[in-house]
């Protein structure tokens, strides 16, 4: 359906041109940071250590609203295509280079963690070989991002934020009457309901949730991050894409872990059911409370969300690791040959680049599915505070600290490797309490102390680093100063849309009217499911929602 409105030029392709309305863009800003992970590695910590989880999403919610505040309409005022042209703009065009190639190898692992939350769930519900599954659903998301490119990812990540919704919201509802109401849920919680179990210590638990907030505006808030924003059509509706995005994390927080933390009263031993998975088994809860719980059907429409949360996440990478190589690696070799190519060829080159990108997620999942020793908490936050944080440093500090030398990016991300292996190593949790004098600690303990040493040591150690390397800068030698000034003025120059906007909304609005309509008929069928009348109706009163939601989309295209 969108896949013309991608094949007009490589620009199209990379971000719908910029033309893009708020709430598709919130839509898919929201999606970029909810995946698989959610209804596995995140509820099976909600299952097993009770509020303790909701930290990392009021993190989200609070990387957000400063997206709203300061970084959302900058990031769409740098006017680019690419994450990799606002880095050229402030670094120059060696860290171009360094950052693209290390981007591209990064999305891999991130995303490779992301389809592999996916297999497990799928591999538990249907009793699939993971391996397979993790191909099979591979192949489906290159699909969907080689043909329509960020139009295909956007609109898909409306309706999906549809399907999560109500998937969330029906699960809670239901959770809560089983349970008795949220007074029995939290008293009942196995182990203390805001402590959990294995936590001796309390004020580890307060220094996880406190430098969550840095952690998350670090890893959200960048410019290799930015690509959320570049799609908007205006400075305006940037903010306001924001602004939607934390609404949603904010409400989400709470109803997505509903049914987990009342799966820890109602079924205690769920874990048991699913020993195959190892230190994975806690992860296919929510799984079982559907089973158990919620109408015939729910599993399914379950599963739809999760592939829906998978995709989403997984597509992004893919579009925008082909934006990446277009315009920051093949476009500056053919440069520097004196070579030019149409954009019709580039827009070929570039499908063929997402499908290459999407071989190497598959083989990352396929690596992450063999560690059945860690738990998908436990391996998502390796991959995001030993490798991810060191790498975005620079890219958010930068748009604060304006003069650094050339090579300040490049070096800070060495210091930073070295602060994740010393943490890793050497100033383990274990050594750190040791010196107050605590000699024992719980495997949770251990884990949530590595985490704030690692955040710590990084907001620290190597963002001060990068803020030091300013003593060094000397503006007769910075080639890139002209570069870096139109950067920073480009930054705070307001953008507003061309007179050619109309049509690309009325477009938007009637596609996606048509494309939620046509989800709420398929959901409305799910009520001929023999199920007891109060779980027909949840499926009714969720189609009726849905359909409304479209009706008024179409309605919009027509004023």
């Amino acid at each position: 359906m969108f896949s013309r409105m991608a094949s007009k030029s490589t620009s199209d392709y990379f971000r719908g041109g910029g033309r893009m309305l708020w709430w598709m863009v919130g839509s898919t800003a929201f999606m970029a940071q909810f995946s698989a992970v959610t209804f596995t590695g995140a509820a099976g910590k909600a299952f097993t250590d009770g509020f303790a989880i909701v930290a990392v999403y009021i993190g989200n919610t609070f990387a957000f609203f400063c997206g709203w505040a300061y970084f959302a309409h900058r990031f769409r005022q740098m006017r680019v295509d690419t994450p990799t042209q606002a880095i050229k703009g402030r670094f120059g065009d060696q860290n171009e280079q360094f950052f693209s190639w290390a981007l591209i190898m990064f999305s891999f692992l991130n995303a490779g963690v992301w389809l592999n939350a996916l297999g497990v769930f799928t591999s538990a519900v249907f009793d699939a070989d993971i391996s397979i599954t993790i191909i099979g659903i591979g192949l489906t998301v290159l699909f969907v991002s080689v043909l329509s490119g960020a139009w295909g990812v956007v609109a898909s990540d409306f309706v999906q934020t549809l399907v999560v919704a109500v998937v969330s919201i029906a699960c809670a509802v239901v959770a809560l009457v089983k349970v008795g109401g949220p007074v029995n849920l939290v008293e009942n919680f196995p182990g203390g309901f805001l402590i959990g179990p294995n936590m001796n210590y309390p004020l580890i638990l307060l220094g996880t949730f406190i430098f969550f907030l840095p952690k998350q505006i670090i890893t959200m808030m960048n410019l290799h991050d930015s690509f959320r924003f570049l799609n908007a059509k205006d400075s305006i509706n940037a903010r306001k894409a924001a602004l939607l995005a934390m609404i949603l994390m904010g409400v989400g927080s709470i109803i997505w872990f509903i049914p987990p933390w009342a799966a820890a009263t109602l079924y205690p031993n769920a874990a048991a059911d699913y020993s195959q998975l190892g230190n994975k088994a806690a992860d296919a809860v929510y799984l079982v409370f559907a089973r158990n719980a919620m109408p015939i059907g729910t599993v399914g429409l379950l599963m739809a969300g999760l592939f829906a949360a998978s995709m989403s996440s997984m597509d992004s990478a893919l579009n925008k690791n082909a934006g990446i190589f277009i315009r920051s690696i093949y476009q500056p070799f053919l440069a520097k040959r004196n070579k030019e190519t149409s954009d019709k060829k580039l827009l070929r080159i570039s499908q063929l680049v997402s499908f290459i990108s999407g071989i190497g997620v598959i083989t990352a999942a396929l690596y992450f599915a063999s560690l059945k020793e860690l738990s998908l908490f436990e391996l998502m936050m390796s991959v995001s505070t030993m490798v991810q944080l060191p790498m975005m440093v620079p890219l958010v500090v930068g748009i604060i600290v304006k003069k650094t030398p050339q090579w300040a990016p490049w070096a800070t991300i060495v210091v930073g490797f070295f602060v994740s292996w010393f943490v890793m190593n050497v100033f383990t949790a274990e050594v750190c309490a040791s010196m107050f004098g605590i000699e024992n600690l719980t495997q949770r303990e251990i884990i949530d102390m590595n985490i704030i040493l690692t955040i710590a040591g990084h907001v620290f150690i190597t963002s001060g680093f990068f803020w030091a390397t300013s003593l060094f800068y000397k503006e007769a030698k910075d080639k890139n100063k002209l570069g870096t000034d139109r950067f920073f003025k480009n930054l705070e120059t307001p953008f507003i849309a061309d007179n050619q906007q109309d049509e690309f909304d009325v477009q938007q609005r009637r596609k996606l009217g048509n494309m939620v309509i046509v989800m709420s008929a398929g959901i409305l069928l799910m009520a001929l499911i023999p199920n007891p009348f109060w779980g027909r109706m949840m499926f009714a009163i969720c189609s009726i929602i849905i359909f409304c939601i479209g009706f008024l989309l179409k309605r919009s295209a027509k004023n």
